[in-house]
């Protein structure tokens, strides 16, 4: 398999682990996964290891996290909380990405 397969079937796989989320975050996730990807169709080839790396640890995250049915347990127990190790490695420009993420969800 390509790179460019191997990128797909993230991608897909993401999109299709997201139809366990409440609807609302489905729609939130599926349009910042896109814009993600997009953002990064022409990175270099370090930077595309270090995408498909942490976008294949959120896939299998969620995986966990929704269980066999695909769909969630309990109310919040989706998701993971960030430390301030690694908020402290994020730009600017995402930390500002995350705090727009945290206003969608809260409505």
């Amino acid at each position: 398999m390509n790179h460019g397969q191997k990128v797909r079937v993230l991608y897909k796989t993401i999109l299709r682990l997201h139809r366990g989320l409440p609807e609302a975050l489905q729609e939130l996730g599926n349009t910042y996964v896109k814009d993600e990807f997009k953002r990064h169709k022409n990175c270099s080839p370090t930077e595309s290891q270090k995408f498909m790396s942490e976008w294949a640890g959120y896939a299998i995250n969620l995986a966990q996290q929704l269980g066999l049915r695909g769909k969630p347990g309990p109310i919040g127990m989706i998701g993971e909380d960030l430390t301030e190790i690694q908020l402290n490695h994020f730009r600017d420009e995402q930390i500002a990405q995350l705090y727009e993420l945290l206003q969608e969800a809260k409505r």
